[in-house]
């Protein structure tokens, strides 16, 4: 199908491995790192004998794993931190500051915005936005990767919570409706980090613009950083609550980014083969 004698874009496979390749003049596919390069070695190992897709799936548990574990290193060194009141003695400061600009409208609104990045608002949003992604660009590659970004996610929040099993702070100075569960770390600011930063990189990915691609990364830079200080503003957590889930969260989002650029590198060596 062509529209006033141009060509649709590719989908599929070969849109990915066409479109999705270069961002910004950088080849994604291309590592010139050692470890970059090994790590593309390995994965043309696994896809050799499972597939681009489970060598994909592969490297996400892997990386799952890794970012578990850091996020287990991050919670003992967040603990000795806390203890010895470093980062920690923001918490107070930052808590009073957000009551003291409290007021019955901003309570409402800032409620009605926190309630997004929650157990029912987000996941909606995720989930029209993947569903969005794979029927337009007519590949499974988007869901695999936002399932697995907020899947990774979740698993980090409800594993950390019981495991370093912070308390919140006093109700008295929250706004309710009020949550009870641990506060470290926090699981709105984690999972929208996570969800945002992988919605943005799928959108940037098609994006031709270096304009459109700032304003993408702004937008999601925005909302992640807002979600978190709502948490705050509403007394739901501490700031080092947020400011830990942001950098797990960061982490989380580059090793699901790295596998997915192995999966192009991989798809791009396969049609580069058959092609030759």
């Amino acid at each position: 199908m062509t529209t006033e004698g141009k060509e649709a874009p590719e989908q599929g496979v070969r849109g990915e491995v066409s479109q999705d390749r270069f961002v910004a003049g950088q080849d994604l596919t291309r590592w010139k790192s050692p470890a970059g390069r090994t790590m593309a070695r390995g994965a043309e190992w696994v896809t050799g004998l499972l597939g681009p897709y489970a060598a994909l799936i592969i490297t996400l548990v892997v990386g799952l794993a890794v970012t578990l574990s850091l996020a287990l290193a991050f919670g003992e060194v967040y603990e000795s931190v806390t203890e010895a009141d470093g980062v920690a003695g923001l918490d107070d400061p930052v808590l009073a500051a957000a009551k003291s600009v409290r007021s019955p409208a901003l309570d409402v609104a800032v409620t009605a915005y926190t309630n997004i990045g929650g157990t029912v608002g987000m996941p909606i949003i995720a989930v029209g936005i993947m569903i969005f992604l794979a029927i337009k660009r007519r590949s499974w590659t988007p869901v695999i990767l936002m399932l697995a970004a907020g899947l990774g996610s979740l698993l980090i929040t409800i594993l950390g919570k019981p495991i370093f099993g912070r308390s919140r702070p006093d109700l008295a100075d929250a706004i309710p409706p009020y949550e009870h569960s641990a506060s470290f770390p926090s699981g709105h600011s984690l999972n929208s980090i996570v969800i945002a930063g992988i919605v943005a990189y799928l959108i940037i990915l098609r994006l031709k613009t270096m304009q459109a691609r700032i304003i993408t990364v702004l937008v999601a830079a925005v909302f992640a950083f807002t979600m978190g200080l709502s948490r705050v503003y509403l007394g739901h957590h501490w700031l080092t609550d947020v400011l830990a889930a942001w950098a797990i969260g960061v982490a989380w989002l580059a090793l699901v980014i790295t596998a997915h650029r192995l999966y192009l590198t991989m798809r791009t060596r396969r049609r580069s083969a058959v092609v030759s």
